[in-house]
């Protein structure tokens, strides 16, 4: 299972130098590693996060250049088709709800000015990593921390992290159906009543393969409904021919995952009720002695190596 360290790995460290500078830390094998400018740019949209001042100012605007809207652009072109062949219906209604630019890539204003009428949602700012139970407090507030920056230009199509498109195509959409946006403040709110680190990252694992990577069906045929695959343009293509397993909390809050390749297993629902009745419910409900449970269960199970002690 991931750890609360390497969750954050799925984020470039921001460092916030004396002279005011930040240094975005890409990892070497990032495309953009050795692109000074891009490094620059970085920094800069990372900067803007850094210096805000949440309740007393607007979400910072970012001035997006040209290059930069042409990946959003090429993006949304990429995704559209595969979209409407393998998102679920839930995920499609709540996208064309939302009616995000294909053209630009919105501010994260515009998001919320889309998305607070459909469902109470709004987007914040982040440089990159938010801590765990910020992230999660915050879903349960309705506000989702989101990263303004885009992936670099030469591989439009892969971002080995979580940027704007994956933030906002990804989850924005997501978050414009009731039915899944409830399910996520559920998460949120879970987050509040959990005392141990062990319950959290529990719940974050249950939410990584519901609200991330889950998929869903629609009569016979299996969509995807998780911001993760929807984002992600080799991934959407791959997710029915990986291990398709029965929603099952035991297992989906305890199996080990690599964040770096596409995940080899997936849980499926078998209808937004099924999701709502197994997720949902216990996202709502979740403590930590309901969490200490589940653990022990799958101890019992072979899950996990030993239970929770």
């Amino acid at each position: 299972m991931v750890d609360a360290f390497t969750e954050g790995q799925l984020y470039s460290p921001v460092t916030e130098h004396e002279d005011g500078t930040v240094e975005v830390h890409l990892a070497d094998t990032h495309p953009g590693r050795d692109d000074q400018e891009y490094l620059r740019r970085r920094g800069e949209i990372a900067g803007a996060a850094l210096t805000w001042d949440r309740g007393a100012e607007p979400v910072p605007t970012i001035e997006y250049t040209e290059q930069e809207h042409g990946v959003w652009s090429r993006v949304s072109r990429e995704l559209a088709p595969l979209h409407e062949r393998l998102a679920h219906p839930e995920y499609l209604a709540a996208k064309s709800a939302l009616g995000l630019p294909t053209d630009h890539v919105p501010q994260l204003a515009e998001v919320t000015t889309r998305l607070e009428p459909i469902t109470g949602w709004s987007y914040v700012c982040a440089p990159g990593l938010v801590p765990l139970r910020d992230f999660y407090a915050d879903l349960g507030s309705r506000t989702f921390n989101s990263t303004q920056y885009l992936r670099h230009a030469s591989e439009p199509l892969y971002t080995p992290e979580p940027d704007i498109i994956h933030e906002v195509i990804g989850h924005a959409n997501q978050l414009a159906s009731p039915r899944l946006a409830a399910i996520t403040e559920a998460a949120g709110a879970a987050s509040l009543r959990l005392e141990t680190d062990e319950a959290m990252q529990l719940v974050a694992d249950v939410f990584w393969f519901s609200m991330e990577f889950g998929v869903m069906y629609d009569g016979p045929d299996l969509k995807a409904y998780g911001a993760g695959i929807l984002s992600s343009f080799g991934e959407i293509q791959e997710f029915e021919h990986m291990e398709i397993r029965d929603l099952d909390l035991a297992d989906m809050g305890t199996l080990n995952y690599d964040i770096t390749v596409y995940q080899p297993v997936i849980f499926a629902a078998r209808s937004v009720d099924h999701l709502e009745d197994v997720v949902g419910t216990f996202f709502a409900r979740v403590d930590d002695d309901a969490a200490d449970a589940l653990r022990r269960e799958a101890a019992q199970r072979g899950l996990l190596p030993m239970a929770a002690g």
